[in-house]
């Protein structure tokens, strides 16, 4: 289970305290221009650039074929994860945070 998460300063993650709230996981943010500092973000972002060069619209796409994207990047194991898939990390941190 993660003990902390470091997030970009995206404005989708205004809700930061709600979730470590609900999670009890901390919440970090990277430094401004410093991408070394979210490796598996970057990492992530690598693997989606094999579907979708940066920049891609992906309104161009149907949502089908996102949607397969998204279940095949989700179920492809990672070193980050102890080799676990990102929908089994999901998985158990959504069944911990119910009991």
């Amino acid at each position: 289970m993660a003990r902390t998460l470091t997030w970009d300063r995206g404005p989708e993650m205004t809700r930061h305290r709600e979730f470590s709230m609900h999670t009890k996981i901390p919440v970090f943010f990277c430094d401004a221009y410093s991408p070394w500092q979210q490796g598996s973000n970057e990492n992530t972002n690598g693997l989606l650039r094999q579907y979708c060069p940066k920049k891609t619209d992906l309104s161009l796409h149907a949502r089908d074929h996102v949607q397969a994207v998204v279940n095949q990047l989700n179920g492809q194991p990672r070193a980050a994860l102890q080799w676990q898939t990102p929908n089994e990390v999901y998985s158990a941190a959504l069944v911990a945070m119910a009991a």
